[in-house]
């Protein structure tokens, strides 16, 4: 038997193609995914199923899965608070991320919140 080359395959509405490339490429962090969460149950869910069984938790909502694929668990309000036009509330929620291995959106919203 022989082994698959390509295969594809669609997550959420997004086609993805996958090339077997030998064992002489592996996975690394310029191979990734991102999953938006709207609530912190939805990042605590993705976070432990996807680090379990051998997973790495990283620094700032990133992980590797027990492959070894790389994955950023991004709760949405993040974004919005990053993009907020008051640059010290932006960079108090930035300082906070950055101490932050699953993301935690009480202890945001309590950065960006503090005067």
């Amino acid at each position: 038997m022989g082994s698959v080359l390509t295969i594809e395959f669609e997550i959420g509405g997004q086609k993805f193609t996958a090339l077997n490339g030998g064992p002489e490429f592996k996975f690394n962090e310029a191979i990734s995914f991102v999953v938006n969460c709207d609530t912190q149950e939805e990042v605590d869910y993705f976070w432990e199923k996807l680090s379990a069984d051998g997973g790495q938790e990283s620094q700032c909502g990133w992980l590797k899965d027990k492959f070894g694929v790389s994955w950023q668990i991004v709760p949405t309000i993040l974004i919005e608070m990053l993009q907020d036009k008051d640059s010290e509330k932006s960079e108090r929620v930035m300082k906070a991320m950055l101490q932050m291995q699953k993301i935690d959106i009480k202890t945001l919203k309590e950065a960006y919140e503090r005067k």
